[in-house]
């Protein structure tokens, strides 16, 4: 299955592992592709690029599935599920990393499991290999929940693959994945989600730089009705005056392969969605704009920045519930969080002081490019926010709408029920 094909891996190994009851890992299936790296050397489905880069991608797949008492042959599944990913790998030319994670949408072997996705890991019993072609790294593959998938967009993956190792039935020490478990590790341990997941988030900052959502945003300091103007944007129809640059570089600083679905919690926006599977690569460390994107970003004269006196920003109560973790997680890290509404080209991006490659500066906090604004908030500013929209956790007082607003920073915040959004006239 050379070049790609419909089965670009070569062949998938399934191997039968006793485990090791001394250290509680159960028996199981131990799959490992072949294909992904470069198996030959002569250039026809990998460039051979030396023996001392990655051979191929460089990296294969594994993956072990805990075996079923009486099951005397390995499921054949996984391998079919490695081609998918596999497939993926060759048509984007994205490599995986330990860390990161895969939303699948789907029980993994088409069953009606609640194991729907993803983590990817270093294999715990094969260490990366140097062949002739190159280096070699096993990246195993960790079913999860829904909700495990979440807390590790939010956090980071490599949190909650630690949390799976010391929840047996979740994966135990080799990440052992049971296509048959029935409860998250969040309902096996209700502590887990504050004194780790919160307690993380609040530690290492949130890994999620941004998600598909319900908002819009209107310039207070200009009068509405003011049409020759073109800072008014009326938000819900198309503006009038967006350049091409301008909409290129929304379109490129937040990847336009969203993700559109009715799910109650909100996709990133930062994945490449490819065969229906979504993939999120572990960020870099550096944090600036621009490295959210491959692309070249227009330089920042070519675009009018219109400098904003006063805003009003405008979210449906599932986008507002995630404006702390985008407090928390995101701007007390030096990082930024960006609302790209579902509909239309309206973005939010949230920066902190340290943000690079921002057009929202501290002496211009608010400032749009077209559609897309950008707002800068002090690290003082943020934890009176934080302080402010307390209530926003428990939506279950809540009443809509609900109005937050700092006067003195020209700053208002609305949390709007649903149909707003959905009618573009709002």
């Amino acid at each position: 299955a050379l070049l790609g094909g419909p089965d670009p891996l070569d062949y998938v190994s399934m191997y039968r592992n006793l485990g090791n009851p001394a250290l509680n890992v159960p028996e199981h299936w131990h799959y490992v592709s072949f294909g992904l790296s470069d198996l030959y050397g002569d250039n026809r489905v990998h460039e051979f690029t030396g023996t001392d880069g990655p051979s191929g991608f460089g990296f294969e797949l594994t993956f072990r599935l805990k075996r079923e008492t009486g099951e005397s042959a390995p499921p054949t599944w996984p391998a079919e599920l490695m081609q998918g990913l596999a497939r993926y790998v060759f048509q984007s030319e994205n490599t995986f990393c330990s860390g990161d994670h895969v939303s699948w949408h789907s029980p993994l072997d088409n069953s009606e499991s609640r194991i729907q996705h993803m983590l990817l890991t270093e294999d715990p019993q094969m260490q990366p290999v140097q062949t002739p072609f190159g280096v070699v790294t096993f990246l195993q593959i960790v079913g999860v929940c829904t909700e495990e998938l979440h807390a590790a967009q939010q956090w980071n993956g490599q949190g909650i693959l630690e949390l799976l190792r010391t929840v047996p039935v979740a994966g135990g020490p080799w990440l052992i994945t049971d296509m048959r478990r029935g409860e998250t590790i969040f309902e096996i341990d209700p502590h887990l989600q504050q004194e780790r997941v919160d307690k993380g988030i609040e530690t290492d900052g949130s890994n999620l730089s941004g998600v598909s959502a319900k908002c819009a945003w209107d310039d207070l300091s200009r009068p509405p009705e003011d049409d020759e103007d073109s800072r008014s944007i009326c938000i819900g129809t198309q503006p009038r005056r967006l350049s091409g640059k301008d909409t290129e570089q929304i379109r490129e600083t937040l990847r336009r392969g969203l993700e559109i679905n009715s799910k109650p919690v909100l996709p990133p926006i930062n994945a490449q969605r490819q065969n229906g599977l979504t993939h999120d690569r572990a960020p870099s460390r550096k944090d600036s704009l621009e490295s959210e994107s491959s692309a070249a970003i227009i330089p920042h004269e070519l675009i009018r920045t219109r400098q904003l006196e006063s805003v009003h920003l405008k979210f449906n109560q599932e986008s507002g519930a995630l404006i702390p973790l985008c407090l928390r997680g995101r701007l007390l890290h030096g990082r930024h969080f960006t609302y790209k509404s579902i509909t239309g080209d309206t973005a939010i991006t949230f920066v902190s002081t340290g943000v690079e490659g921002a057009f929202a500066t501290e002496e211009h906090p608010y400032a749009a490019h077209g559609p897309w604004l950008q707002i800068l908030l002090t690290e003082e500013f943020v934890e009176r926010m934080l302080e402010d929209l307390e209530d926003l956790n428990s939506p279950e007082e809540f009443k809509l709408p609900k109005e937050y607003s700092w006067p003195e920073k020209k700053l208002k915040v609305s949390i709007l029920p649903d149909a707003v959004f959905d009618n573009p006239l709002h």
